[in-house]
């Protein structure tokens, strides 16, 4: 397939710029592979589809406050940087994205917070707009975390315009993130509430755990017609045995495997062993899928509603079919379903 192939016009107003008020309250599209039909539903009502021992597989990472503003030394010039990725705890050294990258050169120091309570040099540069950051700082690896915490800002995509909110740094989270490493969130996740999954567990759905600490890969055009020539960012994932088990019982026992986003199916399908098993993982990956494709694990997905040629939306159509999905997206146009990271959802089925 060609990147024009995934073109569509996506009015502007449809791209989300808030949350819903309830996490579970958010619109569900609903689509049934088997028999070509699609219903409008709420999102709590995910419920009625999945039945007891049913496997639902989220991913737990935990997005951290990765936009700082600082700084530049002599100049005072204002300098954002985005905290991609910690490369040594102990020397404090950071993989880094600056805006205006022109103006920042190896040498150079940065400064953050009101006091300047907060130095980083550059020591390297790594691409045209990345550099390799090292933070001074005296106090322990605890306290510098605290202090990236207190200066960071929620870093919600550059597609919505409006300033940061306080009640962004919560709802820009899953109610299943633990471990922190993303810069971007597993916006599926982000439709469930803790009342939803309590529904869920009680009805007898077990809910098992990866981690794929999401980067800003996920945002990035795709510049090739040819999408075989296309590259990913790898990005750092895990799947635990106990995952592995849960999600192998059920596919045995030929239950329901529900993905849940992009980065779930992505991890899962890293990860699997030539008879179609999960394998416990640590490492990177940076598959890329597209169609056509053919799934070993999951045979069902929760997705937001994709911008257009994303490699997010180019994933969903390899798993629903490619005009399955484009159908999808023109009726959910049609009924203004909101679009990207705080839009609606799909389950597909």
């Amino acid at each position: 397939m060609k990147l024009s192939d995934f073109k569509f016009n996506l009015p502007t107003e449809l791209i989300a710029e808030r949350p819903p008020s309830n996490r579970d309250e958010s619109r569900l599209m609903i689509i049934n592979r088997a028999d070509n039909t699609i219903e409008h539903k709420l999102f709590k009502d995910i419920i009625d589809y999945f039945d007891d021992q049913d496997v639902m597989v989220v991913n737990n990472t935990r997005v951290f406050p990765a936009r700082l503003y600082g700084t530049k030394e002599k100049t005072g010039a204002k300098i954002e940087v985005f905290l991609l990725r910690e490369l040594n705890r102990d020397a404090r050294l950071w993989d880094v994205l600056v805006d205006p990258a022109r103006k920042i050169r190896i040498g150079n120091k940065l400064y953050f917070g009101e006091d300047d309570n907060l130095v980083a040099e550059v020591i390297d540069n790594t691409t045209s707009r990345g550099r390799t950051l090292r933070f001074l700082f005296d106090g322990t690896y605890d306290e510098f975390k605290r202090t990236i915490e207190n200066l960071g800002e929620t870093p919600l995509p550059k597609q919505i315009k409006r300033a940061v909110e306080a009640d962004d740094k919560e709802r820009y989270q899953t109610v299943f993130a633990k471990r922190e490493g993303a810069v971007a969130a597993p916006t599926a996740g982000m439709h469930f509430s803790r009342e939803l999954v309590k529904r869920l567990e009680i009805k007898g759905i077990n809910f098992a755990e990866i981690t794929l600490h999401a980067g800003l890969g996920n945002f990035r055009n795709v510049d090739v017609e040819d999408l075989s020539k296309h590259k990913m960012d790898s990005e750092e994932f895990f799947i635990e045995s106990i995952t592995a088990d849960t999600v192998n019982k059920a596919k045995e026992n030929r239950r329901k495997i529900c993905a849940v986003g992009t980065t779930t199916m992505r991890a899962l399908e890293s990860s699997v062993s030539i008879s179609g098993h999960l394998k416990p993982y640590e490492g990177w990956t940076n598959k890329f899928i597209y169609p056509p494709f053919d799934f070993s694990v999951a045979n069902s997905m929760v997705s937001n509603f994709h911008l257009p040629q994303s490699t997010l939306m180019m994933m969903v159509a390899a798993f629903a079919g490619f005009d399955t999905l484009m159908k999808a997206y023109k009726i959910a146009i049609k009924e203004k379903y909101k679009f990207f990271t705080y839009g609606d959802a799909m389950l597909i089925i």
